[in-house]
């Protein structure tokens, strides 16, 4: 699935150069008219999933209140769907934006014999590739689970 239909229009607030902005081929999950999650597709890290605002804003205290609970909501919601329906040891978060400072969170389903575990996966890998069957949702399954999540209040 590319970027979805409801994909906001380029505006002034969009960098045309930065990736995340331009970005084509994208696996979407979910999306709405503030932010979208993505598929990251890591063969090291079945699951691991990007939740990246429409907009080209650096940071979070670039957001209004507002705007930040609702990034975090779509955060947790992320988070919350991985826990249940995934056998991850661990969900790690994570916003840098260090290479590309365009406001995007990580959330990662790790595991205890995963090649990093327990640094960051952008670490030197601390054991070999081979890796046990991980249980984690399939892409139709995640853009499900995310909608229902979602869509609860």
């Amino acid at each position: 699935m590319t970027t979805p239909h409801n994909a906001p229009a380029l505006s002034d607030a969009t960098d045309n150069a930065c990736p995340l902005c331009a970005a084509q081929g994208e696996t979407v999950l979910w999306a709405d008219d503030f932010c979208r999650v993505i598929a990251a597709d890591d063969a090291d890290y079945p699951g691991f999933c990007r939740v990246i605002l429409w907009r080209h804003v650096r940071e979070m205290s670039d957001l209004s209140p507002e705007e930040q609970t609702r990034l975090m909501r779509v955060v947790f919601a992320v988070e919350s769907v991985l826990r249940r329906h995934s056998d991850a040891d661990k969900i790690n978060l994570a916003s840098f934006g260090n290479q590309v400072p365009h406001l995007h969170w990580h959330v990662i389903p790790r595991w205890r014999d995963d090649r990093h575990f327990p640094d960051s996966i952008w670490t030197a890998p601390r054991r070999s590739g081979e890796l046990r069957t991980r249980r984690v949702p399939a892409a139709e399954a995640l853009r499900s689970l995310l909608a229902i999540e979602l869509t609860a209040d």
